[in-house]
C-alpha cells in the first residue's frame, strides 16, 4: 500500500488552529493526518509515524513528520492503529477508522517526556578504569576510518541534589593514545599532533547538565587539548545504576558522545597535508563509555 507524498498548507485562521491539510485522494481511498507537538506544544519535526491495519497487522504507511510536525497518508478504508514516536519522548498510540473519500480532521498528537530513570544518589562517583572506555573514530585522509582509544585516565562525577548542578571532571594521559599501529601512535604523540611532551594531559571539566527528556542529557563543559580550551557539549545517555562488581558496590553507567573539530585545537591538518604528512580528517568522533562507583568512607578500593 502506498504512502502518499502530500501537499500541505496552513490555514489563515487564528494562531494555534489546526492546519488545513489537503490532498487529492486516489479512487476508493480515505486519508489520515496528524500534527505532532512536543511537551512544550511546539511542532515536532522528524517524529516517526507508523500506521498499521488492525485486521492484518500489516504496516499500511510509515514516515516522519515534516518541519511543521505534520504527517498525512492516503489509506484504503478500514481500521488502523497509529503510533507516533520520537527520541526521548513517550510514544503515543490511538486507533482510527478510515472511510472512502473522507479525510479526517488532522489529529493533534502531543508527546510527553519519557519516563526518567531514577537518578543516582548525590555524592562522589569515581570512574572505574577497567570498565570505562574513552574511544575515538577519525577518518584517515583517502583511507578507511581510524579507531583508537586512550588507556590511561582518571575522572569522576560529583552528583548534586539538583542534577543540573552536578559536575564532571576527566583527565586523560595524552601519551596513552593507541590505534593498534605503533608507528601511527608515535606520530600522533609527536609535535605534529598531540605534542604530548608539551601538553601531557587532555582535560574536560563540565559547566552544567541540561535535561533533554527520558534518559538523555547534554553535558556542557570545557575541553582543553593541545594547549587550547574550547566549549563542547556531550550528548549523554544515562544508563542507570546497579549493585555489582567488586564487593557489590553501587555503580552507575552513562554513554557520552561528541564531534570535535581538530582545527579548534590548533591541529592544522591543511598545513600537514601541504607538507606531505598523512593525517586523519578534520573531525573526530569522541565516545566515553563510563562506569562509575559510588564512593563512601566504607567503599573498598577495587583490585588492580
Amino acid at each position: 500500500m502506498a504512502l502518499g507524498l502530500l501537499r500541505r498548507r496552513r490555514s489563515r485562521s487564528a494562531p494555534g488552529a489546526a492546519p488545513d491539510l489537503s490532498l487529492p485522494l486516489p479512487a476508493g481511498a480515505g486519508a489520515y493526518g496528524c500534527e505532532v507537538v512536543d511537551p512544550m506544544g511546539q511542532p515536532l519535526g522528524g517524529a516517526e509515524v507508523t500506521v498499521t491495519a488492525l485486521d492484518s497487522h500489516r504496516v499500511a504507511a510509515r514516515g516522519t513528520t515534516d518541519p511543521y510536525g505534520l504527517f498525512m497518508a492516503a489509506l484504503p478504508p478500514g481500521s488502523y492503529s497509529v503510533m507516533v514516536a520520537a527520541e526521548g519522548l513517550t510514544p503515543a498510540r490511538n486507533n482510527v477508522d478510515i472511510a472512502v473519500g473522507a479525510a479526517l480532521p488532522p489529529a493533534r498528537v502531543a508527546l510527553l517526556p519519557a519516563r526518567q530513570l531514577e537518578l543516582p544518589p548525590p555524592g562522589t562517583w569515581l570512574f572505574d578504569p577497567p570498565h570505562t572506555a574513552i574511544r575515538f573514530i577519525a577518518k584517515h585522509v583517502g583511507m578507511a576510518h581510524v579507531h583508537g582509544r586512550f588507556t590511561r585516565f582518571t575522572g569522576g562525577i560529583r552528583v548534586a541534589p539538583d542534577m543540573g548542578d552536578s559536575q564532571v571532571s576527566v583527565r586523560i594521559d595524552a601519551a596513552s593514545i593507541t590505534t593498534g599501529n605503533r608507528t601511527r601512535d608515535n606520530h600522533l604523540r609527536s609535535a605534529d599532533f598531540l605534542d604530548v611532551e608539551r601538553y601531557p594531559y587532555i582535560d574536560f571539566t563540565s559547566t552544567r547538565f541540561a535535561y533533554r527528556g527520558g534518559s538523555r542529557w547534554t553535558l556542557n563543559g570545557t575541553l582543553t587539548m593541545h594547549g587550547t580550551s574550547r566549549s563542547v557539549g556531550l550528548d549523554t545517555t544515562y544508563l542507570g545504576t546497579v549493585n555489582g562488581g567488586y564487593e557489590q558496590e553501587l555503580r552507575g553507567a552513562a554513554l557520552a558522545k561528541a564531534e570535535l573539530h581538530r582545527e579548534d585545537f590548533t591541529l592544522n591538518w591543511r598545513s600537514m597535508l601541504a607538507r606531505g604528512i598523512a593525517v586523519v580528517g578534520p573531525t573526530v568522533q569522541l565516545e566515553l563509555d563510563v562506569q562509575a562507583m559510588y564512593r563512601t568512607a566504607e567503599t573498598p578500593t577495587p583490585p588492580e
